[in-house]
């Protein structure tokens, strides 16, 4: 698949983004989308972008199943994202479509060589990965501009910001997850750089059932999956979700307590986690609502 560092124009998703494109119903690309969405031309295409990269439009430009769980006018379960829970999983969708590279290549790859960082080191790795794959024309500045969005979309705004900024990073969907914090620290010639941590948790806030949908989608004919797989594979809740071994352990504990089929066990060392009976991911969404 290939990477994707563009097409947001530079602006965070905003926190009713997603219920607005889903509503829109039309042609994001015709000129009445402008005064039907009541934005300017480049927040369409932005809107547009983000429909795609949280996985509530497919590549064909139809709405997906999990478009139509949450925003659905009279079925769905949570339209304007009221629940953190919802924002868990859109967290989760946006790392499994890959459709903004950043996102997946960030909470897959880069937290496992690093978990404080400037946007240097993640510009870097960025670089040093395309350079790898051979991908031919690398624009550094179209990379500092996606890594510039994927921090707005997480962090909350600092004073030193504009109060426009402020406001309009206030409105990402994202933020209330708190993966992502900053602080400076003073480097060799006396200057303070921006670094940012990204450290495995608990993540308290984080419903159990969220986890159980992602394994059953993430492993869907999976019978056992392994502890260690739950923690470091690829789009796992371990990495997704930046949950540390406690934090998982606690959730898989509490999955197996509520569900029949969810078995966990340990034997000679090998923890696992087993699925007996198959599933209904949707129907484990149903007790986040």
């Amino acid at each position: 698949m290939k990477l994707q560092f563009s097409g947001h124009e530079s602006f965070i998703c905003k926190h009713l983004w997603l219920k607005k494109g889903y509503d829109f119903k039309g042609n994001f690309n015709e000129e009445s989308a402008v005064i039907e969405l009541g934005v300017g031309k480049n927040m369409v295409t932005s809107i547009s972008y983000w429909l795609k990269a949280f996985g509530i439009i497919d590549a064909d430009n139809k709405y997906t199943d999990l478009a139509t769980y949450l925003f659905h006018d009279k079925k769905g379960v949570d339209p304007y994202i009221e629940n953190i829970a919802t924002v868990w999983l859109l967290h989760y969708s946006l790392n499994k479509t890959n459709k903004a590279s950043i996102y997946n290549l960030f909470f897959n790859q880069f937290r496992k060589i690093r978990t404080e960082f400037t946007k240097e080191h993640l510009q870097n790795f960025i670089v040093r990965l395309l350079k790898d794959e051979n991908q031919k024309s690398i624009n550094e500045n179209t990379i500092a501009a996606d890594i510039s969005v994927f921090l707005r979309n997480y962090l909350k705004p600092t004073s030193k910001e504009t109060k426009v900024d402020i406001e309009e990073d206030f409105s990402s969907l994202m933020i209330d997850l708190d993966l992502i914090s900053h602080f400076s620290s003073e480097n060799v010639e006396g200057k303070f750089v921006d670094w940012y941590r990204v450290p495995s948790k608990i993540q308290y806030d984080l419903p159990d059932e969220i986890v159980l949908f992602t394994i059953l989608e993430n492993y869907p004919k999976a019978k056992s999956i392994s502890f260690n797989e739950l923690i470091i594979g690829n789009n796992s809740p371990g990495l997704v979700f930046c949950l540390n071994e406690e934090g998982l352990y606690a959730k898989i504990e509490k999955l197996a307590s509520k569900y029949k089929g969810v078995i966990y066990t340990e034997t000679a060392g090998v923890r696992e986690l087993q699925i007996k009976s198959n599933i209904d991911k949707w129907e484990v969404l149903n007790g986040c609502y």
